[in-house]
């Protein structure tokens, strides 16, 4: 993959996981929502790995240690070794240690991922801002429990000119009762009270992406993901392939809208898509063809959907007809129309459609 502007879903005759060595999944949303694995998944991987394919976890929670997330995969029945599971904690972990010197203190405000991902980098973590010689601030996830006294404790380091370091900034988190603020809410908090711009590590910056090559060894991995603004960004910055999967918190009518950074190179379901092959999406007189379902973008703004047979808008699904083809066509038809920008054009009817 280049960074070239992504007008269409691609197309792959391999199964996902005979064409691509390592899979570089996330996991809230896309492995397990609320700490319950999401269907279809554990028997999923467990037949991607059987096949040969190399599984990584890559989350930008930076809450919990790569010992603890091993753990939980195991209960779900997704057998991990801690060195599969690769977190926001270590990518900002190796950033600090860059900067500072071995055996610096860092003012932590977050969970133990933290702490471990620090010490394992030959840093202090610290509790309190009156520290002295504090050398950096890194907030993380803490989990809905975290003090709001925490975030006045890394204001009060911050406005006294110690550098800050968020691992990363995703503004919400998927849970078993829905969306849940995430770390990037709580960054904004210590952000108005501080006027300052922390160094981020996590997806979909590069030193997220760096920390996974170096951990995995990966050549040819495929980024597996649920959020358009981490994991398929992630991937576009790194310039590699991306599934994107409809079990977290990316809906079809956003990734209508996707600007080029946020376009997958393949759209599934779920972890279903990686044993199986991507249809191909044709361009057509009428606009562009998937499997039984034709999406054409009118001169009236509207993104209309055809199945084989019809002649305009109008009719109810057919039997025949795969929703997920249906949601590739029009991803061709409202990515082409929208170039380098945000399609803007009507999808709602096309989408009842599909019932997506």
């Amino acid at each position: 993959m280049t960074r070239q502007s992504r007008t269409s879903p691609a197309a792959s005759e391999q199964s996902l996981h005979q064409a691509y060595d390592t899979a570089l999944l996330d996991l809230d949303g896309v492995v397990y929502a609320g700490g319950e694995a999401i269907a279809h998944a554990v028997e999923s991987l467990a037949a991607a790995r059987a096949d040969g394919m190399h599984l990584a976890y890559v989350t930008n929670n930076a809450l919990r240690t790569p010992d603890a997330v091993a753990e939980h995969l195991g209960e779900l029945g997704i057998p991990t070794e801690a060195a599969e599971v690769i977190t926001s904690a270590q990518a900002v972990a190796r950033l600090i240690a860059e900067q500072v010197e071995p055996g610096s203190k860092v003012l932590v405000i977050g969970g133990e991922g933290l702490r471990v991902a620090l010490r394992e980098r030959g840093l202090v973590p610290v509790e309190s801002a009156d520290e002295e010689g504090l050398a950096a601030v890194v907030q993380g996830y803490g989990g809905p429990d975290l003090p709001w006294g925490r975030f006045a404790e890394a204001s009060y380091a911050i406005n006294r000119g110690v550098p800050w370091f968020a691992s990363n900034t995703d503004l919400t988190i998927p849970g078993a009762r829905g969306i849940a603020p995430g770390n990037g809410a709580a960054v904004e908090v210590v952000r108005i009270a501080t006027g300052a711009e922390p160094q981020v590590a996590g997806k979909p910056l590069p030193p997220m992406h760096r920390e996974t090559v170096l951990r995995t060894g990966a050549r040819r991995p495929l980024v597996v993901g649920d959020r358009l603004d981490t994991d398929i960004e992630g991937a576009f910055n790194g310039e590699v392939d991306s599934l994107l999967v409809l079990t977290g918190v990316t809906d079809a009518e956003q990734l209508l809208r996707a600007e080029p950074r946020h376009r997958p190179t393949y759209v599934d379901r779920d972890l279903r898509g990686l044993l199986a092959g991507q249809p191909e999406v044709e361009p057509c007189a009428e606009g562009f063809r998937c499997g039984g379902w034709t999406a054409v973008a009118t001169n009236g703004g509207v993104l209309e959907l055809r199945e084989a047979g019809e002649t305009g808008e109008g009719g109810e699904a057919g039997v025949g007809g795969d929703p997920l083809d249906g949601l590739r066509a029009l991803c061709a038809a409202a990515w082409t129309v929208a170039g380098d920008g945000a399609c803007t054009f009507d999808a709602a009817k096309a989408l009842a459609r599909l019932g997506l």
